[in-house]
């Protein structure tokens, strides 16, 4: 008998990358990784000299379908497997990425008509231009007394469904009556696989104010916010399915241009930030995984329903069936280190190339040289704007502190304490609200390559934490599920423990906090804990200013 596999497809912000899973041990037989060749689409749109607005972020869907294209038949070439062993695929995506299609799954951005206008393309999840919608229902939510909004922390951002949605109305109306369909980009590439358009229960809870129990918001608070939005629900409509399920198999198109067998089963789609668990054995109450990477999601399983406020949203069975999953994160940090390599004076570009090496580990060679506390700096990890807890996305980065000695790799450990700071301080917010956190695992290129930042996190947190066996624990969580959708009878498991019992992957790599260390940073906190609330709660509004300054000097 064959041995059999699953394959999981992981879409980032910057690529994609599938995963070759064997289904009965877990063993990751091969991975391989593609960039996307438009990468994140914020200045100027392909094909055109227009300079995009402020805090747009863009991708262009065909990436992902060349991904599809390389990836799959490059982890089957690189392991000798046969596409007739591969018992399921699937895929998981950041999310909100918000594509408007035809009806037959066609992006507007594919159709002549459209190529030239941004609100074709697909938003990414961090396009915080539709901030000012955002606000809009987060008001309109509270003057309402809208229960729901209490399960997404007390307001939702730019980075939701529904904002974005609103923005492609009220900017470009005409795409938005043309767009027989809204849709998550991982569901669309599920439907491209198998030729069912469905919704992803993980996408859709956290990301789309949807609840398994009440469903969406009432259609009469979206026409309260805008009456053209009087069907919306006519362009979502598509069954929505749970993790773990199937949604349909392979077609013959799809198999001839993607390399998979033809009736291969295709599961529903994910989310990336929330799949990784089962990857990480992560399936009790207490269990925290963190994702860390350009930005940074803690995921928290918890037995009871807790309003915590300031958080993504917490979904009944939205990670793991028979939990809350609450979700949390830091929409900014593997983005501000690579912002800072890039500013990388001569000298550390030269050392770099003298020794082979990237420019970052320069960065982090140095950093790691400073104790605790000697370089005086302070920073505010914003540089994409507060996800959680402040929800914000109209804040911006800072670093205080310097002077004319001031080195770069001092500001490089200012700007990985600083995330670990926000860490922090959504931690200690799960806990203050009732989710206590028992255990934390954190997986993710920044978790296994980097044991500078991950000792400094242990030291901040006074948390031991474990670091992931995988390199790719989101896409070897969406092969789990993909295993879970295809059943004992075909191979599969019929359950997810069982299927993360069998198939996880986790290291013995475990971090304990030095407590000389730990000590500085319980100092060092309270001042950052004073700027945040001090910037970030009202105290000086100047962050808002400076943008609205700038907008109107960009006019």
């Amino acid at each position: 008998m064959s041995t059999k596999y699953t394959i999981g497809i992981d879409f980032g912000t910057l690529s994609g990358r599938a995963v070759l899973v064997e289904v009965g041990t877990g063993r990751e037989v091969a991975d391989c990784v593609m960039d996307y060749p438009h990468a994140v689409i914020d200045e100027i749109l392909p094909g055109t000299d227009l300079r995009l607005p402020p805090d747009f972020a863009l991708q262009h869907p065909q990436d992902y379908l060349d991904v599809l294209a390389a990836v799959i038949p490059g982890v089957l070439a690189k392991s000798g497997a046969a596409a007739e062993d591969v018992i399921a695929v699937g895929v998981d995506f950041t999310s909100c990425t918000l594509l408007p299609t035809l009806a037959d799954g066609t992006p507007l951005c594919f159709l002549d008509e459209y190529k030239t206008h941004p609100h074709a393309y697909v938003k990414l999840w961090k396009h915080h231009a539709a901030q000012p919608y955002a606000n809009r229902l987060n008001e309109l939510a509270a003057e309402r007394g809208e229960a729901w909004l209490k399960r997404y922390g007390g307001k939702i951002s730019s980075e939701w469904l529904f904002p974005k949605v609103w923005e492609l109305l009220d900017c470009a109306p005409e795409l938005y009556a043309r767009a027989d369909c809204l849709i998550e980009a991982g569901d669309w590439l599920a439907w491209q696989l198998c030729g069912v358009k469905t919704h992803g229960y993980t996408a859709t809870g956290y990301k789309a104010i949807y609840d398994k129990d009440h469903g969406y918001p009432a259609l009469d608070f979206f026409t309260a916010l805008d009456p053209r939005l009087a069907d919306v629900f006519d362009k979502l409509d598509a069954p929505i399915i749970e993790a773990g399920n199937q949604i349909g198999v392979v077609t013959e198109a799809a198999a001839a241009r993607f390399g998979l067998a033809p009736g291969t089963i295709v599961a529903a789609a994910t989310t990336d930030g929330h799949v990784a668990g089962p990857a990480l054995g992560c399936c009790h109450a207490g269990d925290l995984f963190a994702v860390l990477g350009t930005s940074a999601c803690f995921n928290l399983l918890g037995d009871e329903d807790k309003y915590v406020p300031g958080i993504c949203g917490a979904v009944r069975d939205g990670m793991v069936p028979g939990f809350y999953g609450y979700e949390a994160g830091l929409c900014c940090m593997g983005d501000h280190f690579a912002w800072l390599t890039n500013q990388a004076p001569a000298e550390f570009v030269e050392e770099a190339k003298a020794r082979n090496l990237p420019v970052i580990k320069i960065f982090i060679e140095r950093a790691a040289k400073l104790k605790p506390g000697e370089s005086g700096l302070m920073a505010l990890n914003w540089w994409n704007g507060n996800r959680n807890i402040l929800v914000d996305s109209e804040l911006s980065g800072m670093f205080l502190g310097m002077n004319l000695r001031t080195r770069p790799e001092e500001l490089m450990r200012a700007l990985i304490e600083a995330t670990a700071y926000g860490t922090r301080m959504i931690v200690e917010n799960f806990e203050t609200h009732g989710v206590p956190v028992k255990r934390f695992i954190a997986c993710g290129g920044i978790a296994r390559k980097d044991p500078f930042t991950m000792q400094l996190y242990a030291d901040v947190l006074g948390l031991d934490i474990q670091i992931a066996g995988s390199t790719q624990s989101p896409a070897l969580g969406t092969a789990i599920f993909a295993a879970v959708a295809a059943g004992s009878a075909n191979g599969g498991y019929d359950t997810l423990l069982e299927a993360s019992d069998a198939m996880k992957n986790v290291s013995d790599i475990v971090y304990h906090p030095n407590p000389e260390a730990q000590a500085v940073y319980d100092k060092l906190y309270a001042e950052y804990k004073l700027l945040h609330d001090y910037f970030g709660r009202g105290g000086n509004d100047v962050m808002k200013r400076l943008r609205a300054i700038r907008a109107e000097a960009m006019e």
